[in-house]
């Protein structure tokens, strides 16, 4: 049975899949809560929003991952990042999982990833669950009902979490999977119900393809000036460092909270929707993403809520930490029509630096800024981990490793060529701790990190008198209004200077030590900034 809209030459029959039960094509996002409640995936939360669990899987599985190793791809891909597969080990997965799926229902929905026209990816996701086809109807970008009367797939993403890998068989290592076959356009995903992998699958297949049409693809947050897209930041960041908190200013458009490319004819979303943490999210701090979680559609992730008023507790991590919500873009008030912005006028990349050291605003060189691009460092704090008691520093590269199937020195040089090219002013921001390391110190004021960003954004900090750092050699603002100067240089903060003088010189050893993987890649001017 085939229900839905679908272009009649593409149905799943002509991709070589066939026997299955009732095949639902497009469906709007009514359609699917109803079907998602009928099969008992989940439960009706306040505002017609969807409240679901994903078992045992409430993040990515990154251990499970692989790329088929092909010819075709044996030497573009990154294999010291990349778990390889073999394509008989992939021939094998692909027929196992296609009998698995005989006589099931599933839904299909063909989307885009990306905004730009010229560079979208046209995509194809076979979901088992209907809540995963309403989360990446979010997620990526709808197409018209005309655009749908001509989709032809470029890439096919199949996901059934019932289907369980056998390692022995299929060349993986649990009876989770996600693999990646290039040649064959197909991604393969079981065993997880973390709808995020769908999502991330994506956006591993733009940082493969883009580099290759000279476009840079970015895990950024992005937002322009009122009216003006001329005016556009980007705000790199890994997982905790307030990259969607940050770009989401009410003074500025908000072109996307994750994953942007950035072409010759300016910044795009990859996306169609938001992708938000929800733990200890707030009215009062976060208002607009807050709203989204009593709109009609919003996928809650592993959130516990009161089984009879449906309240939501943002505060209960038992769970998860990871709990999110997925919603259309849409439902921010100040977010572009259009998903473009301009070529990137400053370029922010936040870290979230548990030691203490770092200040939190630096201006960067752009022989800095690949050196941070390419360190891409945040730290774990004592109590996130088993064994952590003490910061520790985590370095991925590009400020998102496990999506990069190319090697860091092809984004890096992208990166480094359009600076160039365009003048971008490039910034380090700390959303970390200052006044010592995290369990002495203190989180550092979101008050300040706004009012110092909103002075980068409209070049008021340029006017500023800026002092070299001894420690990493970028330059650091001496005042600014509205921010305490004391902020500005973390030694002052700490009550023992000598104590300050070791994290640092720590912290420094650190980024030294991770940056060697790269040296015999680099530029002179970046590999000056490695050794000092």
């Amino acid at each position: 049975m085939t229900s839905g809209r679908v272009n009649q030459s593409q149905r799943l029959e002509d991709q070589g899949i066939s026997e299955l039960g009732d095949v639902y094509y497009n469906l709007l996002e009514p359609a699917l809560v109803e079907i998602a409640l009928k099969n008992g995936e989940g439960t009706l939360g306040l505002g017609g929003t969807m409240l679901v669990e994903t078992g045992k899987h409430t993040g990515r599985s990154p251990k499970d991952k692989f790329v088929v190793r092909t010819p075709a791809v044996e030497n573009a891909i990154w294999w010291e990042n990349n778990a390889p597969m073999a394509p008989a080990s992939f021939d094998l997965l692909y027929d196992d999982m296609i009998a698995h799926m005989k006589g099931r229902d599933y839904h299909v929905q063909d989307l885009f990833g990306g905004a730009d026209p010229a560079h979208r990816l046209d995509v194809r996701i076979v979901t088992e669950l209907a809540w995963h086809a309403l989360f990446i109807r979010h997620l990526l970008r709808r197409p018209t009902r005309q655009e749908l009367d001509t989709f032809t797939p470029e890439f096919t993403i199949i996901n059934c979490p019932t289907f369980k890998a056998d390692p022995s068989r299929h060349g993986c290592r649990s009876e989770t999977v996600i693999a990646l076959n290039f040649d064959r356009k197909l991604i393969l995903i079981g065993g997880t119900e973390y709808a995020g992998e769908n999502k991330k699958s994506v956006f591993t297949l733009l940082n493969y393809l883009l580099p290759e049409k000279g476009v840079m693809p970015m895990h950024c947050s992005a937002n322009h000036a009122p009216n003006n897209p001329v005016d556009t930041a980007v705000f790199f960041g890994l997982s905790g460092t307030g990259k969607t908190t940050l770009s989401a200013d009410p003074a500025r458009v908000l072109i996307g909270d994750d994953e942007h490319g950035w072409s010759d004819r300016g910044t795009f979303n990859f996306e169609g929707g938001c992708y938000a943490k929800t733990i200890n999210l707030s009215a009062e701090a976060e208002p607009e993403i807050f709203a989204t979680t009593r709109k009609f559609g919003t996928v809650i992730e592993n959130m516990v809520f009161d089984p009879e008023t449906l309240e939501l507790d943002f505060d209960d991590d038992s769970l998860t930490a990871n709990m999110r919500c997925a919603y259309p873009l849409e439902y921010i008030s100040n977010a572009s029509g259009t998903a473009l912005g301009g070529h990137p006028k400053n370029i922010i990349m936040l870290t979230c630096d548990a030691f203490g050291v770092l200040p939190p605003i630096a201006r960067l060189t752009p022989a800095q800024a690949m050196y941070h691009f390419l360190s891409g460092f945040t730290s774990k704090v004592a109590g996130t981990e088993r064994g952590v008691t003490e910061p520790e520093p985590t370095f991925s590269t590009c400020f998102g490793a496990p999506f990069m199937p190319r090697r860091p020195e092809v984004y890096g040089k992208l990166l480094q060529d359009k600076i160039a090219k365009h003048g971008a002013t490039c910034w380090l921001v700390n959303t970390g701790w200052t006044g010592g390391a995290y369990g002495t110190g203190s989180r550092m004021p979101i008050r300040a990190t706004r009012a110092l960003l909103s002075a980068a954004l409209d070049g008021s900090l340029a006017d500023a008198t800026f002092r070299k750092d001894p420690n990493f050699g970028f330059e650091v603002p001496v005042e600014v209004p509205g921010v305490a100067s004391i902020l500005l240089d973390p030694r002052r903060t700490w009550d023992d200077g000598t104590a300050y003088d070791r994290q640092a010189k720590k912290l420094v050893d650190m980024f030294a030590g991770n940056f060697g993987q790269y040296e015999s890649y680099i530029d002179e001017d970046v590999r000056a900034v490695a050794i000092g």
